[in-house]
């Protein structure tokens, strides 16, 4: 490994930031770059022999290409060739070598791999050209003739095609069910069936999609890309075209927001590096907003819940089923009902899912996939069967307080809701709520107080870490993990200082290349417990063995000593009861004439250990809405998340991830949703002027309380669980509980829009569907 990598410039924590602690608030140290445009995102790298690529969009969404025509395109000055599936480079011909390390079961889509059509926006041809103009004209000359079939991409229409998924994903649990639910369902006293619908959520994040790839004479690519796992586009790539992992080298050492999208290489990598063969020159491959939205979304999701108590409360059935789309090529699976089986105690569970095949792309993992859609509809099924009970939505939850799993009855490894419950309550004032609907008012809007539980998994993976001690006294710790704008350049750095007692501006933290030690992909709010675990364990190693080094010194101060009566602090090897009694560890460097010092560890989880746990974040959300009922505007004007996430190790990115999930939650809730039009199976809204997003007008008052939590299962290391996903679960059903408690309406589709204010919405489909197909 070398340190600091040529071309990836990695930053380092400010002047001044001085010794750290878990918990701190401390400021991203990637922020100067980023505001400054010193950071280089996947489009912004050079090269001197680089030409630019465009791509061209199918228009149907199934069917057969017969033909293309590309000579108005090639007679374009500056256009050096046009790659279709008729000319392109070859690549491997069997599934598994174009399967990344996120593939759901299925055969993957391969770019230009034939003339197949599987779904509208298909890219069916790549222009190159020495401008990146030029190409965009070329691309728009191309013309290409179908025959074209018929296509289905309406999950409403076609529920009673639903199918038991055939090829499951690592990583994913198939939903079972406990007791017996119909039948206690039948028998209770006070029951609610309540049927939800979701629209096609849309991956927008500031940086489009983009790939640049930087061929050397040798024929070494070195790969920019916009991606959540270097070395899972390194896999890819290597696979898909039968290449050396030597001969590729993939960076991110910057990503502008990915939320999901970068879990699996986007069809514009691998066309880059087709155009960087073909034409042995480097390629710059950028997506256009429009065509961000021809790759994967959160599913389109229709869900039933019924749930039954006794009038106490006491729930004695929960039935939770879904259905939503995937592609005709992969059964992309989400954990969409699994949630409904681990919140809330219950002896009677029934869950169920389904999928439908559709021709569309296959959906793809975007913030808390399956939970953001699930959690919303068992969330707002309790707030109405909390009004059917006429208890209070809040005192409903605790009376129905899961201690231990009530799928397998095992135990929490911490589970710290209720601590949530009670500081969230508290700081929104919950107990100054009147239970009536439309009971309170303010001018000419209604005033509603809702709320919703939350949960998402607590994950840990393997990962490696170097940790090197220059002579000079600055640490270098190195992982390839990435950083999707969640804040981990700052959270390793803190790990790797508190554990050395080196101030933060000592400390640089290397990611975003695939040469470095192996981390996964960051995904499912894993990185900190998996790679902090790692930085942790890497410079423990080096900590101890400067510790023997200091002690195994003739001319120490410390040659008495053992190891536990050692600390490092301030730079130095010293007592822990003496401080005054230490060594520099410049000087003890310099006595050992070493110009570095160097330890590497293996993060593993403690998985047998593990396996006896239910490991879970939490979180209770807590939401105040104004609702124009005239207009048909709706406003979020408070939110209250309370999170138990273990050990918060950066208190202010870990608040501002959450403080995003909330945002997001806002706009999942309010505004996203991709139309179809089924007659030629596109989506039509594909641009920021008609696919709407939460935007500043929208947010106002967020407030993040952590309870007190340190999860040793999840994180023997640090304590820590994630909390990049779990501020989005939850947030969409406290606002829409909150819309009924100032409006009376209760509204079961996402987003909740003026006209479903004004008129309310369209019956959600109640017929369940058909059983598995065989």
């Amino acid at each position: 490994m070398t340190d600091l990598i040529p071309e990836l410039r990695t930053p380092t924590a400010p002047e001044g930031t001085g010794r750290v602690h878990s918990g701190m608030p401390v400021s991203r140290i990637d922020g100067r770059a980023k505001v400054t445009g010193a950071a280089q995102y996947a489009a912004e790298h050079d090269a001197p022999d680089l030409r630019y690529g465009v791509v061209v969009s199918g228009t149907i969404a199934r069917g057969t290409i017969t033909a293309i025509d590309t000579d108005a395109a090639l007679a374009v000055p500056g256009v050096l060739d046009v790659l279709t599936h008729l000319n392109r480079p070859k690549v491997r011909g069997f599934d598994l070598a174009h399967k990344d390390m996120t593939a759901p079961g299925g055969s993957p889509f391969r770019p230009l791999y034939g003339s197949r059509i599987f779904y509208s926006g298909q890219p069916v041809a790549l222009v190159v050209a020495d401008s990146f103009e030029a190409a965009r004209h070329a691309a728009q000359l191309v013309k290409v003739s179908y025959q074209e079939e018929e296509h289905e991409t309406n999950l409403l229409g076609s529920l009673d095609q639903a199918y038991k998924p055939r090829a499951l994903k690592a990583g994913f649990t198939p939903p079972s069910s406990t007791g017996d639910a119909d039948k206690a369902y039948q028998a209770a006293p006070v029951k609610v069936e309540s049927q939800f619908y979701h629209g096609v959520e849309h991956h927008n994040p500031m940086e489009m999609h983009a790939t640049t790839v930087v061929r050397a004479d040798d024929g070494h690519l070195t790969i920019y890309e916009k991606t959540q796992s270097s070395q899972n586009s390194r896999w890819y790539v290597s696979h898909a075209f039968g290449l050396s992992k030597d001969k590729v080298t993939v960076r991110n050492p910057y990503v502008g927001g990915a939320f999901g999208s970068g879990l699996r290489p986007q069809y514009q990598l691998p066309l880059a590096v087709m155009a960087a063969l073909h034409l042995k020159c480097s390629v710059r491959l950028v997506l256009t907003r429009q065509q961000m939205f021809t790759f994967g979304h959160r599913p389109e999701t229709w869900q039933q819940v019924k749930l039954a108590a006794n009038p106490d409360g006491k729930l004695q059935a929960i039935v939770h089923e879904a259905v939503h789309e995937t592609s005709r090529l992969e059964d992309y699976v989400e954990v969409v009902v699994n949630w409904s089986g681990q919140l809330y105690a219950c002896d009677n569970i029934k869950l169920g899912y389904k999928l439908v095949a559709h021709d569309r792309h296959s959906p793809m993992d975007m913030r808390a996939p399956g939970a953001a859609h699930g959690v919303h509809a068992l969330e707002v099924a309790m707030d109405e069967l909390a009004y059917k009970l006429k208890i209070d939505p809040l005192e409903l939850r605790r009376i129905n307080y899961a201690e231990r799993n009530p799928m397998d009855g095992k135990p929490y490894s911490t589970k710290e809701l209720a601590q949530c419950y009670d500081k969230g309550a508290a700081r929104f004032g919950w107990a100054n709520r009147p239970i009536e609907p439309r009971s309170m008012v303010d001018g000419d809007e209604l005033v509603g107080w809702g709320m919703a539980s939350g949960i998402w998994d607590s994950l840990v993976m393997v990962a490696r870490a170097s940790a090197v001690l220059h002579a000079d006294g600055r640490l270098v710790v190195s992982s390839a993990a990435s950083d999707i704008g969640t804040g981990t350049y700052t959270v390793m750095s803190m790990i790797a200082a508190e554990a050395m007692g080196l101030p933060m501006e000592q400390v640089t933290f290397q990611l975003g290349d695939s040469t470095l030690p192996m981390a996964p992909i960051e995904g499912g709010s894993s990185h900190v417990a998996t790679v902090g675990g790692a930085v942790h364990g890497a410079c423990e190693k080096l900590r101890t063995r400067l510790m023997w080094m200091a002690i195994d010194s003739p001319k120490s101060p410390l040659a008495k000593a053992t190891p536990k009566d050692l600390e490092l602090a301030d730079g130095t090897v010293r007592l822990r009861k003496q401080p005054d009694v230490s060594l520099r560890l410049v000087d003890l460097l310099a006595e050992k004439k070493l110009d570095r010092v160097e330890d590497k560890f293996l993060m593993t989880p403690q998985m047998l250990k593990q396996r006896k746990y239910v490991r879970a974040v939490h979180q209770a959300v807590f939401c105040e809405v104004r609702v124009n009922e005239k207009l048909g505007i709706v406003r979020v004007t408070r939110v209250v998340s309370a999170v138990a996430a273990g050990r918060i190790i950066s208190a202010k990115t870990a608040a501002s991830q959450v403080i995003g999930g909330v945002v997001w939650g806002i706009s999942q809730a309010m505004h996203e949703e991709s139309h179809t039009d089924h007659r030629f199976g596109r989506f039509m809204n594909h641009n920021f002027s008609e696919y709407h997003v939460a935007v500043n007008a929208d947010i106002h008052n967020i407030e993040v309380i952590f309870a007190d939590e340190d999860d040793r299962i999840v994180s023997k290391q640090l304590g820590a669980k994630g909390v990049g996903e779990i501020g989005i679960v939850g947030t969409s059903a406290a606002i829409a509980n909150a819309i009924f408690h100032a409006t009376g309406k209760r509204l079961r589709t996402t987003p909740i829009t003026p006209d479903k204010i004004l008129m309310g919405e369209k019956d959600v489909p109640v017929a369940v569907p058909k059983e598995a197909k065989s």
